[in-house]
């Protein structure tokens, strides 16, 4: 009996890697000691600030390192509440919890599957210590709306922005509207240190409180060696990761464009079926990180697809679960929106170094699963 190869692998995400991040990331390991141990870092934090115009930016070792380090930093505390679209991942509550206070999770919008500013504001309560703003798979939420109520309620809004790296509101990059940002830099994000995220923030004050938190509580200038002046966190990122960011942040314009260029193929591709995409507003850019497709029709399964994808050697990702289903949490079914989208939601595989042939494999199975 012939045995037929399988076809090659198409995996939902890589990172695009060139020998200008080997060679910075050899020169950290061979050269980034001593004097030299945060060369990168520091270089990578303030080339970051630059380009998403904002005054500060703090490297650490994950964008949920830099959610708690801004949270705690704003006050975030045992009591407290904070407000999050349902449609999430877990590491958008993990660092709530972390800090004693209790997510508050409401529905999303149909068309961005991001928080809705209208369910935000009929959750504040006098416990309310935050909205936080989660920017998913590139999608926005609407900032002007939630800064608008967060100023009448005096309450700040924060931005999850780990996977809206390339996405722009109404010329401001995602992440630089809110109180604080937070960013990822997982190895399936547009760019990439291997693990490690960002903190940015416009906020002097702010800023400070933060980076002597992200020091173990030592407040920079002490003069005492080991000198704590609170208790704080240790989420830093290493000075080799750091060095693969700065080779990474140089092609930050070609890393978007190209994820871009296959959701516009995919788009293209799957235009005459019954499926809505990831949205880009007027006004705004979408960075589309993660390209979803959703089933109009209620009917639709997910699981269909993906079996597909399995048995034809390409990766396929769900849809996220609504938070609130998640066996820590308490349901909430007046979710309706979150609770209908992700049995009919998937992401495609969108990899920086996938070719045409690619693309057109993903679209064929996709288009005889609907046919």
């Amino acid at each position: 009996m012939i045995q037929h190869d399988r076809p090659s692998r198409i995996h939902y995400a890589l990172p695009s890697i060139t020998s200008a991040e080997v060679a910075y990331a050899t020169d950290a390991a061979q050269n980034g000691w001593g004097e030299r141990c945060y060369e990168y870092l520091h270089r990578f934090e303030r080339e970051f600030a630059q380009h998403l115009g904002v005054r500060h930016a703090i490297a650490t070792s994950s964008a949920t390192g830099a959610l708690h380090l801004g949270l705690a930093g704003i006050g975030v505390g045992t009591g407290d509440e904070v407000i999050l679209g349902d449609t999430n991942w877990i590491a958008s509550a993990a660092p709530i919890v972390a800090l004693g206070a209790t997510p508050v999770f409401v529905d999303v919008r149909a068309d961005t599957w991001c928080i809705s500013p209208e369910k935000a504001e009929a959750a504040i309560t006098p416990r309310t210590k935050a909205i936080l703003a989660v920017h998913l798979y590139g999608n926005l939420c609407d900032m002007d709306a939630l800064r608008e109520i967060g100023e009448r309620h005096r309450v700040p809004i924060v931005e999850d922005a780990a996977e809206a790296l390339g996405s722009v509101w109404h010329g401001h990059r995602a992440g630089s509207l809110g109180a604080f940002g937070a960013f990822s830099f997982h190895g399936t994000k547009t760019m990439t240190t291997g693990e490690g995220g960002m903190f940015v923030t416009q906020d002097e004050a702010l800023y400070e409180r933060v980076l002597t938190l992200s020091n173990h509580g030592r407040e920079r200038g002490e003069t005492r060696q080991f000198w704590p002046s609170q208790i704080g966190f240790k989420y830093k990122m290493s000075n080799v990761e750091a060095a693969i960011g700065c080779a990474q942040l140089e092609r930050i314009d070609e890393l978007v464009a190209r994820k871009r260029f296959i959701f516009e193929s995919y788009r293209n591709g799957l235009r005459e079926l019954p499926f809505d995409m990831n949205p880009e507003p007027a006004g705004t850019v979408n960075g589309f990180w993660m390209p979803t497709i959703i089933g109009r029709n209620h009917g639709f399964d997910r699981d269909t697809v993906l079996e597909a994808f399995r048995r034809e050697n390409v990766d396929g990702r769900v849809f996220f679960w609504p938070l609130s289903s998640l066996p820590m949490f308490q349901p909430r079914m007046e979710n309706v929106v979150a609770y209908g989208l992700y049995p009919r939601a998937l992401n495609l595989p969108s990899y920086h170094d996938m070719n045409e042939n690619d693309i057109d494999r993903v679209l064929g199975i996709v288009k005889r699963v609907m046919a």
